[in-house]
């Protein structure tokens, strides 16, 4: 039996993950278990999958759901916090990891069971965002396996030759096209965006994502932060990654070869396909995903992104080439701006000028150690959060 923590089990990719764990329960254990503040969702799936351990964001959530396990399940620790999180990342009985907690917050558990050795199966892109070179390090220190759960991610390395680590050139590999679905606003018009809702800006057109994700696939820094994490994971410099705007969402990425062979790996749009193969890989599971139906999809679309109406995507480039702390800077004012129009605080077409500001206001640090990225991460907060309070910032 092969032993998985989850950290973020109750948003989307983690009810995916357990969905695929329950097709297969003679191969899988669900070992420990993460979430925010969903005190009966992690509840529920104490109750279901019988954790040896469950950890929540704060102590007042943690306390409630002990209470709650105290009868039912009394054999189940329950912590909290930072502590809590690492506990689950680096839980003895695991032997992998799906890091599906969103933002910042992942980074350091997620570190931690890099440094245990675990195998991380990463939908957590922030870390990577903010403190790539440093995580790159520690994987290659550790010796430790890094399966891309993004759907463009896991694509790109299905498409990619054995021993692309050692150098993609090297093996043929021309560039990395990254597909994108456009969003909820693909068409729309600039002014229109002025007026965009968070409930339009959270109705994705193909894929179930948690709300802030859905945002910024919205604004379009969500390609972004994966043309930031496609560096890192595959080592291509940013002129060899190419966003490419796929509105079915059918292909899932692209990987073009010197030899004018481009390798497509497609499918429906269902988290539970990279899930799957990443948890068994280099073998195959059944996912529970439906065949795609190339008859019923009858098209596919291509075009170039819009980075006048989409600058996010602008942004997230500048962010590579400053390099340094510059892309978690980036990071920590995009999850400031996006909470902020989340909370009505802030207009969907501000945020990226909220992001810009910030990164013109600091300056990129030589990111040689973590703390001088968290230091980078809270500043830009700071900067971040005065912006959205004096509201003054325009459309980018």
């Amino acid at each position: 039996m092969i032993g998985v923590s989850i950290l973020g089990s109750t948003g989307s990719i983690g009810k995916s993950t357990l969905d695929v764990l329950a097709r297969h329960p003679d191969r899988y254990r669900v070992v420990a278990l993460s979430a925010n503040t969903d005190v009966q969702g992690l509840l529920q799936q104490c109750l279901a999958y019988r954790p040896r351990l469950a950890a929540m964001a704060d102590a007042d959530s943690a306390d409630r759901l002990a209470q709650l396990l105290a009868d039912k399940a009394p054999d189940i620790q329950v912590l909290a916090g930072e502590e809590g999180l690492a506990a689950v990342a680096c839980h003895v009985e695991a032997e992998q990891l799906m890091a599906a907690i969103v933002g910042a917050a992942g980074l350091l558990p997620i570190l931690a069971a890099v440094n245990a050795g675990k195998r991380i199966l990463l939908a957590n892109k922030e870390a990577l965002v903010v403190a790539g070179g440093l995580f790159m390090e520690a994987v290659r220190k550790n010796n430790v396996q890094v399966l891309p759960i993004d759907s463009e991610h896991n694509a790109v390395f299905q498409c990619m030759p054995d021993g692309f680590d050692r150098g993609m050139e090297r093996k043929g590999v021309k560039r990395i096209l990254l597909t994108a679905s456009g969003g909820p606003f693909r068409t729309l018009g600039r002014e229109d965006l002025q007026q965009v809702t968070p409930e339009q800006a959270c109705a994705h057109p193909n894929w179930d994502m948690g709300r802030k994700i859905s945002v910024d696939s919205a604004t379009m820094m969500n390609k972004g932060l994966e043309v930031i994490e496609a560096h890192w994971l595959f080592g291509a410099a940013p002129e060899k990654i190419q966003v490419v705007v796929h509105p079915q969402s059918v292909i899932h990425s692209m990987v073009e070869y010197v030899d004018g062979s481009v390798l497509a790996q497609l499918g429906n749009p269902d988290m539970r396909t990279p899930i799957a193969h990443a948890l068994a890989w280099p073998e195959r599971i059944e996912s529970g995903v439906d065949s795609l139906d190339l008859f019923d999809v009858a098209h596919l679309d291509f075009e170039a992104p819009d980075e006048e109406r989409f600058p996010c995507l602008r942004l997230a480039f500048r962010a590579i080439e400053e390099g340094g702390s510059m892309p978690a800077i980036l990071n920590a004012a995009n999850e400031v701006a996006v909470a902020a129009f989340l909370a009505g605080k802030c207009s969907f077409a501000q945020i990226p000028g909220i992001i810009e500001e910030t990164m013109d206001t600091l300056e990129a640090e030589p990111a040689t150690e973590l703390a001088v990225l968290l230091s980078a991460d809270r500043r830009a907060r700071d900067v971040a959060e005065r912006l959205v309070s004096n509201g003054v910032t325009q459309a980018c």
